[in-house]
């Protein structure tokens, strides 16, 4: 993988064996075990509640006998990229720069891959810290197009994402993703553009404006994630990267009539493309 000695840039390195950068200058995070367990507790009790906002997991964690004041939990979400989820007006202003986009889908029919591709990113714990997992997947098949793992929150490796999803499987017509300052950044909506595919974005703090990767999140955690203690980035890479060709191509979906997503997107690509 990755030869710290070679002479061609990390950067570069990383590029050719498309990984993200940040996660090759991993280290482990020097964070408090007690930490991290409630961290993973908090992940599941997010994904089981998603309405629940730090008041309510603060007691949620005090019932199991953990004691924990709001402001440790709100600042604990702030480092797992989770909030309450539900609808709220949208009194927040975006950062400087960055452009909020309407959301486009809906009462949208969705009828045909490559009509709408969506994006999230996850938390994901490992055993001595955590990482984020951002996706690309195409609405209408539930398939993953691509994946990256990443130690922050920088924006660079949601674009290495999109940029390897667009060579693979060419490009959609609307690309809906949520108001994170990743998503927003020019880096991102840049490419976009450049691509004229129309950004749509998610009401602030409205989850069911992006479903279809919020399920995919429930079966990444339930599935693989909390099946496992990733001991190194390399691990959770190589663990999350068979899940998710497994997820493609041999799990099937009540949604998709007992398909798989591969089935489901290759099976209804025009004959042109698909040839």
């Amino acid at each position: 993988m990755i030869d710290r000695s070679h002479t061609l840039p990390l950067t570069r390195q990383a590029r050719e064996l498309g990984v993200s950068r940040g996660s090759v200058y991993y280290l482990p995070r020097p964070f408090p075990e007690a930490d991290l367990k409630i961290m993973r507790r908090m992940d599941e009790l997010h994904l089981e509640l998603p309405f629940a906002g730090s008041r309510m997991l603060r007691d949620l964690l005090r019932q199991e006998g953990i004691e924990i004041g709001r402001q440790h939990v709100a600042t604990l979400m702030k480092r797992m990229a989770i909030e309450a989820i539900y609808r709220r007006p949208n009194t927040s202003k975006p950062a400087s720069g960055h452009k909020i986009y309407p959301y486009l889908l809906r009462k949208l029919p969705i009828v045909r891959p490559n009509q709408v591709w969506a994006t999230d990113i996850s938390y994901i714990p490992m055993a001595k810290g955590f990482v984020y997992l951002v996706a690309i997947v195409d609405w209408f098949s539930r398939k993953v197009l691509s994946h990256r793992l990443s130690i922050t929150m920088e924006a660079d490796f949601c674009v290495e994402a999109l940029e390897e999803a667009l060579t693979r499987y060419g490009k959609p017509e609307i690309f809906n993703t949520d108001q994170g300052s990743q998503f927003t950044s020019q880096a991102f909506t840049g490419v976009l553009l450049r691509e004229e595919i129309a950004i749509s974005m998610d009401g602030r703090g409205a989850w069911r404006d992006n479903v279809i990767v919020e399920r995919l999140w429930r079966s990444v955690k339930y599935e693989e994630v909390y099946l496992h203690a990733y001991g190194a980035v390399s691990e959770a890479r190589g663990s999350i990267g068979r899940y998710l060709n497994f997820y493609n191509s041999r799990r099937p979906h009540s949604s998709l009539a007992a398909k798989t997503p591969d089935q489901t997107y290759f099976d209804n690509l025009p004959l042109m493309v698909a040839a």
